[in-house]
């Protein structure tokens, strides 16, 4: 049996900051180059040479706040209640504002002058060519950028503006208690955050209902604190993209991959065009359950009759190696230093991060955090935020500080790349047909959650950022009954769409980085075609897959895509995921 207090099974964080004594030393040099970069001021474009010096002191220096700020932000996810991370938190996030706030004038400087200017400055060294691209990005932002004292003044309203989502953070991580539940065995176990997906997806259906019911009771008890969170989001959202001169705060949140409105509005074209697929698999659902009518809260169970398999973390290792040897050597070799060099923060405990998530900075291990549950979901979720992790050491590996970061766009990708070739490796090796269907279920509900539901998602973020925009009040019932029919709507009228999911918005905190979701969506159709070409041993896409991994942020999004072969300007490459759901729907209604 593992010891879950294993330092084998926590972050070796202090491979990033040792000790608080080494958190203050950097602090101090953070407020010295800042003062440096402060000094150009006016002069950071007067020749080649002030240029270079800029660049390079600004490197520096936030490299190592992004390591302040990434380190205090992980440590204190790992106990939110411990007071000492709090304020850690609290003086990492002052010195990020602190050092934004003082070089605002950075950015309107260099947009003062002409982009042709700047090319001849950076013809004129090999150093200087390869931020070519990164001033291309930057002089896109022009004519949406105010005066030097405007900026100076937005900045600071925007640090004030994001306690909303300071609030939301705390209320949906620190301060949630959901209440008691009786398990299978009639045991009284305290419903959390963390353990929530194990009892909805329970074979006991009293159990999943009882979990279901009581995790929405903690969001009505607090519907009209949310409401006033979400709400001062969205308003947040449409009062910048006003004073910065865009359409809509979705253009301007699509402006910065240089990504057309029609990539987000196709998505739901296209997912709403195969809604009857959708209504198929719920009805499918409800035959394989024995049930006369299917509620929401039967939607997660898998549909396999067999006990749920128990996977030990130690198990769940190997299985990933195996399940992701088709992506080759180098590419495991990654994965066997994240188990080796503890990357990994494992299982949950009071005060942690609910969820998982890959994150890291420049100069640090791309880490992971998770809450391992030793079942399928959890090691799903491993695999998961190992692709992140391994896009992550690739593109550091492979890029400059300036273009290291991969772009949001593309994030999901190499995550669910991952997911896929599991649930395959899974569903390939598996000894019988309850076992086949099992992962069947496991591919089908990823699909549906990730696909269907976050396209549900990103419909309902336009709607209510439209109806705020046109003075439409946004009260919780606004809120609440636009959600309820979007959920009504797809999922068809053979689920019945219980009351409580009318406050399922409430807890979702992507809603808090606004038009994110629909990048799930896009992220799992990509990542479907990817694995299935890789299992189809199609080498040049594997091997552009992998160049793919290694571009980081050196290009714009659609393009680093067009390395494997897609093109997400149409919405054919999500139609061809969304076929794949209806072959694997037909495999597993032959199986029952």
């Amino acid at each position: 049996m593992e010891n879950k207090n294993n330092n084998n099974y926590t972050w070796d964080i202090e491979k990033m900051i040792e000790n608080d004594i080494q958190f203050e030393e950097l602090s101090k040099e953070i407020i010295s180059l800042t003062k440096n970069i402060k000094d150009m001021e006016n002069h950071i474009l007067d020749n080649a040479n002030t240029l270079t010096d800029y660049l390079k002191t600004s490197e520096k220096l936030y490299r190592k706040l992004e390591l302040v700020y990434t380190y205090a932000n992980m440590i204190c996810d790992t106990d939110s209640l411990n007071n000492d991370y709090q304020k850690l938190k609290l003086k990492a996030e002052k010195l990020y504002d602190e050092v934004n706030e003082k070089l605002s004038f950075v950015k309107t400087e260099i947009l003062s002058n002409n982009l042709e200017y700047i090319n001849t400055l950076l013809q004129t060294s090999n150093y200087l060519s390869d931020y070519k691209l990164s001033f291309e990005k930057l002089f896109r932002y022009q004519k949406y950028t105010l005066s030097d004292k405007e900026e100076a003044l937005l900045s600071k309203v925007c640090n004030a503006l994001n306690s909303g989502s300071e609030a939301f953070y705390n209320l949906n991580n620190a301060d949630i208690k959901l209440g008691f539940i009786k398990d299978e065995t009639g045991k009284k176990v305290e419903l959390t955050a963390s353990n929530y997906i194990k009892y909805v997806s329970s074979k006991n259906r009293r159990v999943r209902k009882n979990a279901f019911k009581v995790l929405y009771q903690f969001y009505y008890n607090h519907k009209n604190t949310i409401t006033a969170l979400l709400k001062s989001k969205i308003k947040e959202n449409n009062i910048l993209c006003d004073i910065r001169g865009f359409n809509s705060p979705l253009e301007q949140s699509l402006y910065q991959d240089n990504i057309k409105l029609d990539v987000y509005t196709s998505l739901i074209k296209t997912v709403k065009d195969n809604l009857d697929t959708m209504y198929d698999y719920m009805e499918e659902r409800k035959k394989a359950l024995n049930l006369k009518k299917i509620h929401m809260y039967d939607i997660y169970t898998d549909l396999a009759n067999m006990e749920s398999k128990e996977i030990p973390y130690e198990e769940a290792k190997n299985i990933i190696i195996q399940a992701l040897s088709p992506l080759g050597e180098d590419y495991l070799n990654i994965i066997k230093k994240a188990f080796d060099q503890r990357w990994i923060d494992v299982y949950p405990k009071k005060g942690k991060k609910s969820g998982a998530y890959s994150w890291g900075c420049y100069d640090s291990y791309p880490y992971l955090l998770t809450n391992y549950e030793n079942d399928l979901d959890s090691l799903s979720t491993l695999a998961h935020e190992l692709g992140h992790s391994v896009h992550s050491y690739y593109s550091k590996n492979n890029q400059i500080y300036e273009y290291a970061n991969y772009p949001i766009f593309l994030a999901e990708i190499a995550s669910t790349v991952n997911e896929i070739l599991l649930n395959e490796y899974l569903y390939q090796n598996a000894t019988d047909k309850n076992e086949k269907i099992l992962y069947l279920s496991e591919f089908l509900d990823k699909v549906r959650a990730t696909i269907y539901r976050q396209t549900m998602f990103a419909e309902f973020e336009m709607i209510m950022h439209q109806k705020e925009k046109e003075g439409i009040p946004l009260t919780e019932k606004e809120f609440s009954d636009t959600y309820y029919n979007l959920n009504k709507l797809y999922y068809g009228k053979n689920v019945i769409s219980d009351e409580e999911i009318r406050y399922e918005w409430m807890r979702i905190p992507h809603f808090y980085t606004s038009f994110y979701v629909y990048k799930y969506a896009t992220g799992l159709s990509c990542a479907i075609y990817i694995a299935y070409e890789i299992l189809k041993g199609n080498q040049e896409v594997k091997e552009n897959y992998i160049k793919f991994l290694k571009s980081g942020s050196n290009g714009y999004p659609l393009d680093i895509l067009k390395l494997v072969g897609i093109d997400l300007t149409t919405g054919e490459v999500v139609a061809d995921a969304l076929k794949v759901f209806k072959d694997k729907l037909y495999e597993l209604k032959k199986l029952i």
